[in-house]
């Protein structure tokens, strides 16, 4: 990613590259009005798909060849091959994990151990470790994140609050950990190094994170009311349901410790979901054999019953109705409806960038940038506009980097500002745009919708505001080495 090249077309004009941009965010609204949660299932892909074809015609009347446009969409559909794998292997852990009886036994435990005061603070600094320890959001909100998702629901807490408790941490850790995949593109996209860019982004990322904290406390307390009425009665629901035992936290503790030693996410999923197979025969042979269509098991019922696990939607019924949706896996097919979205989502940046619109209102952007203030700003908002408009947490890191390099440089400014404002803007902001690949993976692994979580994910919408918060009163903005290496 980090070699891509930057498309720019002299024939487009700024107002021209903004007319996809507009005709999409216009009939995405519209679309949402109509249809309300269920614009996901199908009619949001293909707007985004109008989308590209608006983009299209404007890059024909631009002397844009319609091979290149496909050549660039081939491209972006190339750069989400693991993303899509990934989703998949979501699904089928979740349902292996689910039947096996992880994710109740995580619930379970969680019930005893937690209640409404302290849990969304536990949560955001549980998926921080994970997330630091991973480098992976996307990881930490498909292993423990479900598994929180869950207790806070059997807690009574609303399921935006949680989620976005979630993905606070879970970005938080994916920003400081020096094994993201971002944190190491950003300084390579600005010319710095990983740990210099790790230190300096600690100026920005702690004090939103500690406000992040606050935040989620003040909430935790303003709904201790409203905690668990019968927790014996979810206890016992649970229990009947299902064999809890402690010893199904193998399964969990075996993938984070495979992505703790740098195996492939892949890899580490597969192999979760496999053993989380396993597991469901030996902890839980009679529910088993009911999902795979026999009353006692055997050879057939184990292989039908996993298969059916992996890959189509189960739920396990128990006493108490209201655990029933929350016991309940798409499997790999219920992944289908995000990895449609994802590749609409490429098509549409596919041809924006073919075209040469990501550039051209990157270009725009950076011409407004008269101070250094200016300069930040004009990058928090490519970064965010390009998140839209690219559909892609990479591209928002790519291209306003490569495009505002050389500013921050003539302005004697050091890499690591860039790098810091990527990250700020670019990184967290992605899963805040339900049609982005972050945003469409994150809302249907956690079962939430953007629209839910987008008010509670404190962290990653305050992290652009205090970065320009930084460069609006000049706090600790570092200086090239060459006029002092200075902090201003």
């Amino acid at each position: 990613m980090k070699d891509a090249r930057i498309i720019q077309n002299k024939e487009l004009s700024v107002w021209e590259a903004l007319i996809p941009l507009i005709v999409l965010v216009g009939l995405l609204a519209y679309n949402v009005t109509v249809y309300g949660d269920d614009a996901l299932s199908g009619s949001n892909q293909f707007i985004l798909l109008i989308g590209g074809a608006v983009a299209a015609i404007v890059g024909f009347f631009n002397k844009v060849g319609y091979k290149q446009m496909l050549d660039e969409v081939s491209n972006n559909l190339k750069s989400t091959t693991e993303a899509i794998l990934i989703l998949l292997l979501v699904g089928a852990l979740s349902g292996t994990w689910l039947v096996s009886g992880v994710i109740p036994t995580l619930i379970y435990g969680g019930i005893q151990l937690l209640n409404p005061a302290i849990f969304l603070p536990v949560t955001v600094l549980v998926c921080s470790v994970i997330s630091i320890a991973t480098g992976s959001s996307w990881t930490t909100s498909a292993t423990v994140g479900i598994a929180l998702i869950g207790i806070g629901k059997a807690l009574g807490l609303p399921m935006g609050m949680v989620a976005g408790a979630v993905l606070s941490g879970a970005y938080f850790g994916d920003k400081m950990s020096p094994l993201s995949d971002t944190t190491n593109l950003a300084p390579a996209m600005a010319g710095g190094d990983l740990f210099s860019h790790i230190r300096y982004m600690t100026l920005t990322t702690v004090p939103t994170y500690i406000i992040t904290l606050i935040v989620f406390i003040v909430l935790g307390l303003s709904h201790k009311a409203s905690g668990v009425a019968d927790t014996s009665g979810i206890l016992s629901a649970i229990d009947s349901a299902f064999n809890i035992s402690g010893w199904l936290m193998l399964v969990p503790l075996a993938v984070i410790g495979l992505i703790m030693l740098k195996t492939k996410p892949v890899i580490s999923l597969l192999f979760g979901a496999l053993l989380g197979g396993v597991f469901a025969i030996i902890f839980q042979p009679d529910l088993v054999a009911k999902i795979g269509g026999a009353e006692a098991l055997n050879f057939k019922s184990a292989y039908q019953g996993m298969m059916n696990a992996l890959t189509k939607s189960t739920t396990v019924e128990t006493s108490d109705p209201s655990l029933n949706d929350l016991f309940t896996a798409g499997g790999m097919n219920g992944m289908l409806g995000t990895i449609w979205l994802v590749v609409c989502a490429m098509v549409f940046g596919g041809v924006m960038e073919a075209i040469g619109a990501l550039a051209r209102i990157s270009s725009a952007l950076l011409s407004l940038a008269h101070s250094v203030f200016g300069l930040f700003a004009s990058t928090a908002a490519s970064c965010i506009a390009v998140n839209v408009t690219a559909s892609d947490q990479y591209l928002a890191i790519v291209v306003p980097g490569k495009m505002f390099a050389k500013a921050y440089e003539k302005r004697g400014l050091a890499p690591e500002n860039l790098s810091r404002t990527l990250e700020d803007s670019g990184t967290v902001t992605s899963v805040l745009v339900p049609w982005n690949t972050c945003g469409a993976y994150q809302s249907k692994v956690l079962g939430v919708s953007v629209g839910d979580y987008f008010v509670y994910a404190v962290f990653n919408y305050l992290s652009p505001f205090m970065t320009l918060f930084f460069a609006a009163f000049q706090i600790k903005i570092k200086q090239l080495a060459s006029n002092g290496d200075k902090s201003a």
